[in-house]
């Protein structure tokens, strides 16, 4: 699953650490959503569209392999 957090996040000015504090999970959660390594669970994204003001589908994408 592609995502455009990193993007989000630097329109934002925001770190990895900074979105995981306003979303309540750690930093290092952040970091593997972001590489692709972890696929957040529907409550997670949907915490992370809103904190862009995004819908969950701007922000995660299907890929091929997926």
């Amino acid at each position: 699953m592609k995502n455009s957090i990193k993007v989000e996040r630097a329109r934002f000015d925001m770190t990895q650490a900074n979105l995981a504090e306003k979303i309540g999970v750690s930093r290092q959660s952040i970091n593997a959503i972001e590489k692709g390594k972890y696929v957040p669970s529907a409550v997670l994204a949907l915490k992370i569209a809103s904190v862009f003001n995004k819908s969950v589908e701007e922000i995660f994408s299907l890929e091929d392999s997926d």
